[in-house]
């Protein structure tokens, strides 16, 4: 049944990544672009039956696997084998897919693989079983390439492919368990003896007695790592000795990292919470949307318009003397008393056991974030303004307590996450200011829940991005970043297209390197200075030309003349580009002195010669080289402290440059450093020094990114070496858990304690 509605969804995946890609085909842009475009749906069209065909009898074929005892997996290493380019890169694509598919189907693919174990009395999944998201996703990117699909058109759609199948596949796990239900397999689910102890608690455990079973933290990060490899099941708080339920093991090509640590326990901490609301709150599975009960949206209106009209706390900026902090602090409490008023009368509003599961859920949410002492009362006043409008979305969209992704928990998060020491580079008022206009704007639109939310997170995410780029303390190093990037972007594609135009010109070698290794810097600060179309860079352009032109041969006069004349002025136009770059004197004489040496060559005939026209062409290109530049990744950026400094005219003293160097961090890590979000806050151990910065900025390329320091420090850190940093455990954020993750670890300990106030 599995399999067989797995492959029915397989035509509306056809239909969606064929119409992802005729919307690319037909959009604005460049030529090159859009023949690429283009020449993936022409593949596609013509190569996606045979793709559709081909895994859909893999994922048929795919018989179960028989079951293996734990005791039974030898522990000899497998033979070593070389492993290609492409095969590494088609499992890089697979894992992915199946991270997504874990994010949403996490709670339903658990109960599934309990189940399943349950009826093959084994210890785990055998790794090829067409039940775990890393086979489906597998056989899906071996078909696409048994189809001879190019990966690159796979790239262009893998947004497309994720989301199409995370939503169906859902659909069909859930389908599974209900059928395995009908059947009476595990109608209720106990996961508490799958738990694994450590060896010292699993002696001293009343369990061992015969009593209730204990529970206790791994003793190390290895261990639980360890223990959810062979178990499924991991622990979701090394400091509470509780269980949490998660998601089957990660796909073999992700090893557990800290990343998917992280990741791990946030799910666990949301499976729990499911697991607790099915258990708790009669036909709490069944609902998808809903709406408030007449009642209870009545109270929750008329609460929120008290909020509103209630007396507005100050901020810093509005009040000449400051705030008195004790003053603030009555306002929290204040806040904290309201809560725990507000949940009652809402709970007498209620209508359903569910809507009280939600309101209790909802509050002790908030009751720990206003608790959390990091952040400054004043913003936690504002965030207790937002209890009302998360609970109406709560009640109408239960995913809120199954998804990470729901955009009031990231507009939490994100805000949480800045405001936790937010006075060392964003002004405090500043911060506040936009998190008190996120909350009235909240407020009012009551009515339109999950939409308001994201656009607000949408604008959260703007703002930042505004403050540190135009406003913070680092808005000059983010200015520099840019024109750095700018730069170093520039000369690697001046570089391609100068080695374009050479490739079939007879260039004496000394010549190709200087304008490869040094002019084509020269043209790239130039263009990013002045811009590329400017008189002084046409300049340098042209000089590029007539360089080559004057090391050809001279076999006539008129040549030679014409050469005499314009090498004083060509020799200083030279001399002038290397000045920019910071070269100093000796350093130019000595570019200059081969080329003297070739041109002196060039006038005995002793290179080869070239045509003017070709010299023309290529001056004309050079002339509009932009036109014919690409968007295309231009890989890890050089960069140099000193030449920096001397370039761009910056204080050395006020930023460090993490350049290239190091370990080579893997695909994994790099993802990761991809998803790190401004305003952030780290620890940095650099140089054998520990600083507490924040992430300010990530340059459209996602190639460099600047990290602020409470001593006012800068560091520019480019990619390859911040996803070696993340790897190596040098760059630690400070909160590897969400704020809403916290508050909904902290509601769980008290519902494990009191479950019955779920319902009271």
């Amino acid at each position: 049944m599995f399999t067989e509605r797995a492959v029915r969804m397989l035509p509306g995946l056809a239909k969606a990544v064929g119409d992802a890609l005729a919307a690319l085909a037909t959009q604005p842009g460049n030529a090159r672009e859009l023949q690429n475009f283009r020449d993936a749906l022409l593949a596609y069209k013509k190569n996606s039956a045979v793709w559709i065909q081909g895994v859909g009898r893999a994922w048929t074929g795919a018989a179960p696997a028989p079951a293996v005892p734990a005791q039974a997996v030898s522990a000899e290493p497998a033979n070593l084998e070389l492993v290609g380019n492409e095969a590494v890169e088609s499992r890089i694509l697979a894992s992915r897919l199946a991270l997504r598919l874990l994010d949403l189907a996490s709670w339903e693919l658990n109960d599934l693989r309990l189940r399943i174990q349950s009826l093959e009395t084994s210890s785990e999944l055998h790794k090829q079983d067409i039940f775990r998201p890393e086979v489906l996703a597998q056989y899906l990117v071996d078909g696409w390439a048994n189809a001879l699909l190019p990966q690159s058109a796979w790239l262009l759609v893998q947004d497309v492919i994720q989301t199409f199948m995370a939503q169906q596949v859902l659909e069909i796990y859930h389908a599974t368990n209900e059928f395995l239900i009908a059947q009476g397999v595990m109608p209720e689910i106990d996961l508490r003896p799958l738990v694994r102890r450590t060896p010292s608690a699993a002696a001293t455990s009343p369990a061992a007695s015969g009593s209730a079973p204990a529970y206790s933290m791994p003793a190390s990060p290895s261990v639980a790592q360890n223990d959810y490899a062979s178990s499924g099941i991991a622990h979701g708080d090394t400091k509470i000795g509780k269980p949490s339920f998660v998601t089957a093991p990660l796909p073999v090509q992700t090893a557990p990292t800290a990343l998917s640590r992280v990741r791990l326990q946030a799910q666990a901490v949301m499976g729990h919470l499911r697991q607790l609301l099915s258990s708790q709150v009669s036909g709490y599975d069944e609902l998808q949307t809903t709406q408030a009960s007449p009642q209870l949206a009545q109270a929750i209106t008329s609460l929120q318009r008290a909020d509103q009209l209630g007396p507005s706390l100050p901020l810093p900026s509005e009040t000449p003397g400051g705030r008195n902090s004790a003053g603030i602090q009555l306002h929290v409490d204040r806040a904290m008393t309201a809560l725990r008023e507000r949940t009652s009368t809402l709970k007498q509003a209620a209508s359903t056991s569910a809507e009280k599961a939600t309101i209790e859920i909802v509050a002790l949410m908030f009751q720990s974030i206003l608790s959390e002492d990091r952040i400054p009362p004043a913003v936690r006043v504002w965030f207790a303004r937002l209890q009302m409008p998360v609970l109406r979305v709560a009640v109408a969209e239960p995913e809120f307590f199954s998804s990470l992704q729901h955009p009031a928990r990231q507009l939490i998060d994100r805000m949480g996450s800045c405001a936790l020491g937010f006075n060392v580079t964003v002004a405090g008022s500043v911060l506040e200011l936009e998190i008190k206009r996120v909350v009235q704007v909240i407020e009012q639109y009551p009515e339109t829940g999950r939409r308001v939310f994201q656009l607000v997170y949408d604008e959260f995410d703007k703002f930042l991005s505004r403050f540190f780029s135009e406003q913070g303390n680092a808005a000059h190093f983010v200015s520099v970043a840019q024109q750095i990037e700018q730069k170093e972007t520039m000369a690697i594609q001046y570089t391609i297209e100068l080695r374009k135009m050479l490739n079939d010109m007879p260039v004496r070698d000394a010549i190709r390197e200087f304008l490869f290794k040094v002019w084509a810097e020269v043209l790239a600060l130039a263009a990013m200075k002045n811009g590329p179309q400017h008189t002084q860079t046409l300049l340098l352009k042209r000089a590029a030309a007539d360089l080559v032109w004057a090391a050809s041969a001279k076999p006539n006069r008129e040549d030679r003349s014409r050469v005499i004349a314009a090498l004083p002025r060509q020799l200083q136009i030279l001399r002038q580009g290397m000045a920019t770059l910071g070269l100093d004197v000796p350093a130019q004489d000595a570019h200059l002195k081969i080329i003297s040496d070739t041109l002196a060559d060039a006038f005995l005939s002793k290179t080869d010669a070239i045509p003017m026209e070709q010299v023309d062409a290529m001056a004309s290109r050079l002339s509009n080289l932009e036109d014919y530049l690409s968007d295309e990744d231009v890989g890890d950026l050089p960069l140099d402290t000193a030449s920096l400094v001397m370039m761009i005219g910056i204080d050395a003293a006020n930023i460090e440059v993490i350049g290239q160097g190091g370990n080579q961090p893997t695909e994994a890590m790099r993802a990761w450093a991809e998803e790190l979000q401004p305003g952030s806050w780290f620890n940095l151990d650099h140089n054998a020094k520990v600083s507490h910065v924040q992430f300010v900025w990530r340059s459209e390329r996602k190639q460099l990114h600047l990290f602020a320091a409470a001593d006012g420090r800068n560091f520019l850190i480019q990619m390859r070496r911040l996803a070696a940093y993340l790897q190596a455990g040098l760059l630690i954020a400070t909160e590897e858990e969400a704020l809403t993750v916290r508050a909904t670890r902290d509601a769980l300990a008290k519902l494990d304690a009191n479950p019955e106030r779920l319902l009271n």
